[in-house]
């Protein structure tokens, strides 16, 4: 079926509608992303609600489906655009096509599009609204929603029985950040994102993580004021939106930024140690440098290419962020000692308890 892709700016890109999905009209901020690999992971990310996937390699899906490599338990993408879809898998360890999974979950696909123009088109433009439809004049504006809430936890739940206990307080929290604190033997308790720091005193934890998670960090204002407590009273790392929402609580400013990063080949430096690693990434936002002159943060991490903030520190806290994923699914993991960085902070808490 012939399906069309209409942009904010009032272009159309014409392609093929894939038989995955019966809605006739589906909206959403797009946004790209750059990988070879990974689409399992990017479709199951709950940072990608309500967006519309577009997938820069040509061909996507060769390697099909799997029942490993979720970040969540269903698909948060709107929609997905692609130059060239596989009906078919070619893993031992595939269970579904592509096409097949997005037919479960009744997501849109829209092939044949000449991804190259669309990517263009938002990186000169910048991310805006767009809609798959299956008629040729629809346009459908970008309605900004409360994201967080759809799709954090409603009940406290704990996994593991390890040395450290740390709660992980749900924006949108990917699967592999939960599997990364198991691998580390920490007990992980996972919390929705309105929790309280009464809430957090009842359980008694070792450090508190603030996840990855969709839309703009303002929507979150609400609620600073109980992280600002949080944060202040336990050794924190922050990622992603976790990041932003540290810079927020402690004064700082975000902003968007013309069409975010989203891939897993981003060079990020830390100052700290003046190395360069390649990160995994998928964010709108980032934090406003200049924002920080007047707050207890510093920066402690770069990237390479803009010079945008990936990182803070708290100059006197034990309180750590990172805007990019140190846990990488996708991409590599070069980057992942941010986890037993924060592992350290947490023993040296522990051991000024013990001797208080």
């Amino acid at each position: 079926m012939k399906g069309y892709l209409h942009l904010e700016n009032g272009e159309t890109f014409t392609g093929e509608l894939a038989k995955t999905s019966a809605k006739q009209n589906v909206g959403g901020e797009i946004v790209f992303f750059t990988g070879m690999t990974g689409y399992q992971e990017v479709l199951t990310d709950p940072s990608y609600k309500d967006q519309i996937i577009v997938f820069t390699y040509p061909l996507i899906g060769n390697y099909g489906i799997n029942k490993e490599d979720f970040e969540s338990k269903k698909p948060h993408v709107s929609a997905v655009v692609v130059y060239e879809s596989k009906t078919s898998k070619y893993h031992y360890e595939a269970n579904y096509s592509l096409e097949e999974y997005l037919k479960k979950w009744d997501i849109p696909l829209i092939k044949h599009v000449d991804t190259r123009a669309v990517v263009k088109r938002i990186r000169r433009q910048g991310t805006m609204g767009a809609t798959i439809a299956t008629e040729a004049a629809v346009v459908n504006p970008l309605k900004e929603g409360k994201q967080i809430q759809a799709v954090s936890v409603e009940q406290f739940e704990t996994i593991g029985e390890g040395k450290r206990h740390v709660v992980l307080m749900d924006f949108g929290f990917k699967k592999s950040i939960l599997d990364s604190l198991l691998e580390k033997d920490c007990k992980v308790t996972i919390a929705p994102y309105n929790t309280t720091k009464e809430q957090i005193e009842a359980l008694k934890p070792d450090g508190v993580v603030l996840s990855n998670g969709p839309g703009d960090p303002v929507q979150m204002n609400p609620q600073l004021s109980h992280l600002k407590e949080i944060v202040s009273s336990y050794p924190t790392l922050g990622i992603c939106m976790g990041h932003q929402l540290i810079g927020l609580t402690f004064g700082a400013l975000t902003k968007k930024l013309t069409f975010g990063h989203r891939g897993a080949n981003q060079p990020v430096i830390d100052l700290k140690t003046k190395r360069v690693v390649m990160t995994s990434q998928n964010h709108s936002y980032v934090v406003d440098e200049q924002s920080l002159e007047n707050t207890e943060l510093q920066v402690r991490f770069k990237n390479v290419n803009d010079k945008s903030v990936e990182g803070l520190a708290h100059k006197k806290l034990p309180v750590i962020s990172v805007q990019y994923h140190p846990e990488a699914h996708p991409g590599p993991s070069e980057s992942n000692y941010i986890f037993d960085e924060f592992l350290t902070l947490m023993k040296e808490a522990g051991r000024e308890k013990a001797y208080a």
